[in-house]
């Protein structure tokens, strides 16, 4: 782990899922603890009370989350909440702040190097969750349960020391329903951008992260999620975009850790003899 965090301009953080017995807010909080923005722009689905209606959930490492970013805003971090569907109780709050944290239904974002983003989790275009709700449901509750096979699989794959794979990643990108979703939601993101004369969105909500030119110069980006693939999207103090996979930054340090130092071997009887 890092001793001095890495200063960036903005964080750009979705879909932690605080409540949810899936939420991987330990590797958030690592991922906090290295890196010192001047902003951080809290995406939608922070909270989920979806679950929190149905089970009550909240150990210690997610109210160390919630913690960690009031205490960065008392130390003058600009902090915004846009809030998502599983958080969309947040929407009766807009233009309030908590503990220095805005509340904001959706925001303008200027990078350093002039462009501007649209700010918005992104439920607001899933024609699913908008127009069946039940439905949505259900996919929460397959989703929840492909992230339980993942686990499952993930430990047999440590046994074997075998690197992290994921199912739900994998079926996201082979079942062409999913694939043709995923492609509509980027193209019509993009598109209300487009509409509003800016140079991009930044959202959350699909669980996949990206950042990508859609269409006419539109530059669509999604945070991912700190459920599954842990990532984030980092602004620079140039105003580059990148996007951060976290479990993938702590998987090369532990294959790191694992080689073993090269000792300087001794040199061969013959060159000692020549030497002499």
């Amino acid at each position: 782990m890092s001793e001095t965090p890495k200063k960036v301009r903005t964080l750009f953080l979705s879909d932690i899922h605080l409540g949810a017995k899936a939420s991987n807010a330990g590797a958030l909080i690592d991922f906090l603890r290295e890196h010192q923005a001047e902003k951080i722009v809290l995406v939608g689905d922070i909270v989920d009370g979806w679950k929190l209606k149905r089970h009550w959930h909240w150990p210690q490492t997610h109210n160390d989350v919630v913690q960690k970013l009031l205490r960065q805003a008392r130390k003058g971090v600009e902090i915004i909440y846009v809030p998502g569907n599983h958080d969309e109780f947040a929407r009766d709050f807009q233009g309030r702040h908590f503990g220095g944290i805005e509340v904001i239904d959706r925001a303008i974002h200027e990078t350093a190097d002039g462009r501007r983003f649209l700010v918005i989790h992104g439920d607001q275009f899933d024609v699913v969750v908008m127009n069946a709700k039940l439905l949505a449901h259900l996919g929460d509750w397959a989703y929840v349960a492909a992230i339980n096979l993942n686990r499952f699989i993930a430990m047999v794959r440590r046994a074997f020391g075998l690197p992290y794979w994921s199912f739900s990643a994998w079926a996201k990108l082979r079942v062409k329903r999913a694939v043709n979703f995923i492609g509509s939601f980027e193209q019509t993101l993009a598109a209300e951008a487009r509409k509003q004369g800016l140079d991009g969105v930044i959202c959350g909500h699909i669980h996949h992260a990206a950042i990508e030119k859609i269409g006419e110069g539109v530059t669509y980006v999604n945070t991912g999620d700190w459920v599954e693939s842990c990532t984030a999207v980092v602004e620079h103090s140039d105003g580059t975009l990148e996007l951060v996979r976290w479990m993938d930054v702590l998987a090369d340090r532990e294959t790191a850790a694992r080689v073993p130092k090269l000792r300087a071997l001794p040199a061969p009887e013959t060159e000692k003899a020549h030497a002499a």
